[in-house]
C-alpha cells in the first residue's frame, strides 16, 4: 500500500479575527503550508476543504472552488462537512486517495470563521449538528448537552469538577509556548475552579471557545516524496471513521462514545498497532469531559480510570502518554470546520521536533489524532509516524 507522506504544513494563528474573511485566512494556512512543502501547486492534483458554517457565517455555500483560488490551486476542489469532525474526514478521504494511487499530490485543509456572529450567533450555528427536532428544539445546546455527559460519567465512574479543572489547567499550560494558540496564557486548576458555571457540572474553563482560524496540508505519495528529494519524515500510517445516533436520548450509554472506538480499532487496526504502542494524542478536548471521554474510548484509558489522568500528571507534557501538547481546542481554539486538520498539523510538528513542545516527546515516534463531531456522532482518528 502506498504511504502517504506530510510534505508541508501550516497554520493561521487561531482566536477572533472577525475582520478577516474565510478565503483570506485559507489562503495564509495554504500558502505557509507549500513553502514548508517545496511542491509546485501545479503537481496538486484536488483539494479536500474542510468547513461547517460558512453558509452562516459568511453567507457563502459552494466554497470548494472558491479556496481551491485562494490557495492558488487550479484542480478539482470538493468540501467536506461533519461539523466539527469536517476537516478530520477531508485528511481521511485524502490519504484514502493517495494510498489508492489516483494521485500523488493532494492539498488538505478547513477553515471556520465565528467571532462575526457574535456569541448568540456562533452558538446557534453550532446548534446545527444536533438533532434538530429532538434536541435543538427543545434547548438543547453543546455546553448543556456535554453537561449531561460528564454527569453521566460521574454517576457511572465517579470524579469530579476537579479533576476535569486539572485538564483545563494542563492544556491552558501547553499553549503557552504556542504561536498558534488563542490563549497562551497559564491557568491554574484554582482559577478553573473558581470560574463560572456554564452548564453544571462544566464552567468556565471546561469550554472551547468560539475561534477563527485556518489549517493546511500537503500530502504525498512515497514515490513522489522520493522522486523528488522531498524532507517528509512523517506518514500517515492509519485511519478510522465511526459514527454513532445523533440524539442523546437514543444512546445506550452517555458515558462512553462508540463513534470514537470504532474509528479508533479501524485506524489502529490500518496502521498494524495496538493502543499501547500510542506514545502521544492530540484529541477532541471541545469541553473538558470530551477529553476524558476520547481517551477511554480510543483504548488509552480503562472505563473510569481516564477522569483522574490529567490530575495524576499521566497526560502532561512529562507524562507517559502526553495529550494535547498543542493546548488542545481548550486553549488552542477551535475553528470548528478547520479543527482535524490542525490536529494533524501539531501532530507533525510535533514528531518533526520543530514544535515548541517537541523538547517533552523528543524520542517519540508514534501518535495519534482524534476528531469528532458534535456529541461524537461522528468521529475520525488518524495514526502518524515517523517513517524516516
Amino acid at each position: 500500500m502506498t504511504a502517504v507522506r506530510v510534505a508541508g504544513v501550516g497554520l493561521t494563528h487561531f482566536g477572533q479575527i472577525p475582520e478577516r474573511t474565510g478565503r483570506d485566512l485559507f489562503a495564509e494556512a495554504s500558502q505557509l503550508a507549500f513553502e514548508d512543502a517545496s511542491v509546485p501547486r501545479e503537481d496538486v492534483a484536488q483539494l479536500n476543504y474542510g468547513n461547517f458554517m460558512g453558509a452562516l457565517a459568511e453567507h457563502q455555500g459552494h466554497q470548494a472552488p472558491l479556496m481551491a483560488e485562494a490557495a492558488g490551486l487550479d484542480c478539482p476542489a470538493t468540501r467536506y462537512e461533519e461539523a466539527c469532525a469536517s476537516a478530520g474526514v477531508a485528511v481521511r478521504e485524502a490519504v484514502k486517495t493517495v494510498r489508492s494511487g489516483e494521485a500523488d499530490v493532494v492539498a488538505v485543509g478547513g477553515m471556520e470563521r465565528m467571532t462575526n456572529l457574535g456569541t448568540a450567533g456562533a452558538t446557534e450555528g453550532l446548534a446545527i449538528a444536533a438533532d434538530d427536532l429532538f434536541e435543538v428544539r427543545a434547548g438543547m445546546t453543546f455546553p448543556g448537552a456535554y453537561a449531561l455527559m460528564a454527569s453521566a460519567y460521574f454517576d457511572e465512574y465517579g470524579g469530579s469538577r476537579e479533576d476535569l479543572a486539572h485538564v483545563a489547567s494542563k492544556n491552558h499550560g501547553n499553549a503557552v509556548e504556542n504561536e498558534y494558540a488563542q490563549y497562551q496564557r497559564a491557568v491554574s486548576v484554582e482559577k478553573a475552579m473558581d470560574a463560572p458555571p456554564v452548564a453544571e457540572p462544566l464552567y468556565l474553563f471546561d469550554c472551547a471557545p468560539i475561534t477563527d482560524g485556518a489549517a493546511a496540508l500537503v500530502l504525498v505519495s512515497d514515490d513522489y516524496a522520493e522522486a523528488n528529494d522531498l524532507d517528509a519524515p512523517v506518514g500517515i500510517v492509519g485511519s478510522g471513521q465511526g459514527t454513532d445516533k445523533m440524539a442523546l436520548q437514543d444512546r445506550d450509554d452517555l458515558a462512553w462514545t462508540p463513534a470514537t472506538e470504532q474509528a479508533a480499532e479501524m485506524a489502529y487496526a490500518d496502521a498494524a498497532i495496538e493502543a499501547d504502542d500510542v506514545e502521544l494524542a492530540e484529541v477532541h478536548d471541545c469541553f473538558t469531559i470530551a477529553e476524558v471521554l476520547a481517551l477511554e474510548s480510543l483504548g488509552l484509558y480503562e472505563p473510569g480510570h481516564a477522569i483522574g489522568a490529567a490530575r495524576r500528571g499521566e497526560t502532561a507534557a512529562d507524562g507517559d502518554l502526553p495529550v494535547n501538547l498543542s493546548g488542545g481546542l481548550k486553549a488552542k481554539g477551535h475553528p470548528v470546520g478547520a479543527t482535524g486538520a490542525s490536529q494533524v498539523v501539531e501532530m507533525t510538528r510535533l514528531l518533526r521536533g520543530d514544535h515548541p513542545n517537541s523538547d517533552a516527546v523528543d524520542d517519540a515516534r508514534l501518535g495519534i489524532t482524534h476528531n469528532a463531531g458534535g456529541t461524537v456522532a461522528s468521529a475520525v482518528v488518524h495514526v502518524l509516524e515517523v517513517l524516516a
